[in-house]
């Protein structure tokens, strides 16, 4: 072995090769040229654990409703719309390890977002009438954002599993065959 860490010591350096890149269609360089992808570049990406994916829907689905009641008083289908961007941007951020939890918090998400524009009397039995009420009555709702929040958590798992399958990391990943994944440990190579 070459001697280490003496200055002016002779190292081997080693450079590793560049893999060859596949052209980029004609289709995929023009969109990327359009405002939209763009601003759409431009929004954070953050990864949220399974516990904080459900805590940032239930928070936004609950702000939403006590919005929509200030400004429209408890129209449930306005809720139902805004329920399904959100369930997708939870599905969308969180982080790879916790993709099964998307779709299970997003219907929790929902139901507890609900109480603020759900048409109840009062006391606690009439409150919880109304919001069983309008959780049978809006299931479509319910349906539609959690289906969202599985198609999209499932095509960000079967791209995860090609990418490992082709031993490149997910952007923001720890290398595959690295401590993370059980691979060796301390093995560097030299420096000059």
């Amino acid at each position: 072995m070459p001697p280490q860490g003496r200055p002016g010591a002779p190292g081997t350096t080693y450079r590793a090769t560049p893999r060859p890149r596949r052209p980029v269609p004609p289709f995929v360089r023009a969109l990327r040229r359009t405002p939209l992808y763009r601003t759409l570049r431009r929004i954070p990406n953050p990864r949220l654990t399974g516990l904080g994916s459900g805590l940032f829907c239930t928070a936004v689905m609950f702000l939403l409703a006590c919005l929509i009641r200030l400004v429209a008083g408890s129209s449930v289908v306005a809720y139902g719309v805004l329920f399904v961007p959100v369930a997708a941007l939870t599905a969308l951020w969180v982080r790879p390890a916790d993709l099964v939890t998307a779709p299970v918090g997003v219907p929790i998400a929902f139901a507890a977002g609900v109480l603020p524009v759900a048409e109840g009397t009062d006391g606690f039995g009439g409150q919880f009438m109304g919001l069983v009420t309008t959780l049978a009555l809006n299931a479509g709702w319910l349906y539609g954002g959690t289906l969202v929040a599985g198609l999209i958590v499932t095509v960000r798992k079967i791209r995860l599993m090609v990418l490992r399958r082709q031993g490149r990391p997910e952007r923001g990943g720890p290398a595959p065959g690295g401590p993370a994944q059980g691979g060796p440990r301390g093995k560097r190579l030299p420096s000059a």
